[in-house]
């Protein structure tokens, strides 16, 4: 990556992040009223983005232009991929996290993949993740392991590591189970494979309707990503965008970010917006039918 041209993504606003770890019981209680949809179900609107540490496809650090992207959007969930907390100075240490929370007037389950050490005096252990952002209240949230292949450390080997968040929120009188994931970027599938597998022993624990967001580093025919589409639709193909790209943002060329979902729901549209705020091009997706 470039080095990156800072803007302060330190905005002063009236609202206080809601986090799950600092203000869960706010997560239960605040936001808008859950309503049943009645007979037909609940609808939400669903997003995935890889947003780069906040970065965009010019290398410039600029998180409220994302928190923009965003919005425009008007998600109900929103899946995160490359999120720093207190990371370092190419995100000028800022928790990218709960600042988009304030920001959107969101909820925010956080998970890390990478926690270090802090890099200067008095400050909090450096982060990097995935994050689950929800208009609605997050009932409970875990961050599970999968495999992984470390970045941070010399000689690797593939092992377990967190960073694949379920969240389960009541939407409109439905609960829903969100995970968010980020699988190995390396053009050997081994560990992809090896992610997709534990994924989806994971999400077999669960009943009722469930939502895999994120950035899966493979395309929809790659091979190590066949055995989710015995268990998930892709929101893209249904909606007969299935080769639309998403990356690079600036000239797009791969479709390698996903809103996928359980048997149940049914996507009325999906698409993927014309942004520049990060590297990648968001996904955004209308599920209708979500019975809990």
């Amino acid at each position: 990556m470039a080095p990156l041209v800072r803007r302060s993504a330190r905005t002063r606003l009236r609202t206080r992040p809601r986090t799950v770890a600092g203000l869960f019981l706010a997560a239960l209680v605040a936001g808008p009223p859950a309503h049943a949809d009645g007979p037909r179900g609940a609808s939400l609107r669903v997003m995935s983005y890889n947003i780069q540490a906040g970065a965009g496809a010019d290398h410039v650090f600029d998180l409220e232009r994302q928190a923009r992207a965003i919005e425009a959007e008007h998600p109900d969930v929103v899946g995160l991929e490359e999120v720093d907390v207190a990371w370092g100075t190419r995100s000028d240490y800022v928790d990218e996290a709960s600042w988009l929370a304030r920001r959107l007037h969101m909820r925010v389950f956080f998970a890390p993949i990478y926690t270090l050490p802090p890099d200067r005096a008095g400050a909090p252990d450096r982060r990097f993740g995935v994050a689950v952002l929800s208009r609605f209240p997050i009932l409970r949230a875990e961050n599970h392991e999968i495999t992984r292949l470390s970045t941070q450390v010399p000689n690797p080997v593939p092992a377990p590591a967190p960073g694949f968040p379920e969240v389960l929120i009541k939407a409109r009188g439905a609960r829903i189970r969100v995970f968010a994931t980020h699988l190995d970027y390396r053009s050997d599938p081994a560990v992809r494979r090896a992610q997709v597998a534990d994924m989806a022993a994971i999400m077999a624990r669960r009943r009722g309707p469930k939502l895999l967001l994120g950035d899966f580093n493979a395309e929809p025919d790659a091979s190590e990503l066949a055995p989710l589409w015995t268990r998930l639709s892709d929101a893209l193909t249904v909606a007969g965008q299935r080769t639309t790209p998403t990356w690079p943002a600036d000239a797009p060329v791969k479709r390698i970010d996903y809103v996928t979902f359980t048997p149940g729901p049914r996507a009325t549209g999906a698409y993927v917006p014309d942004t520049l705020a990060s590297d990648h091009r968001p996904v955004v997706a209308d599920l209708r039918g979500i019975r809990s």
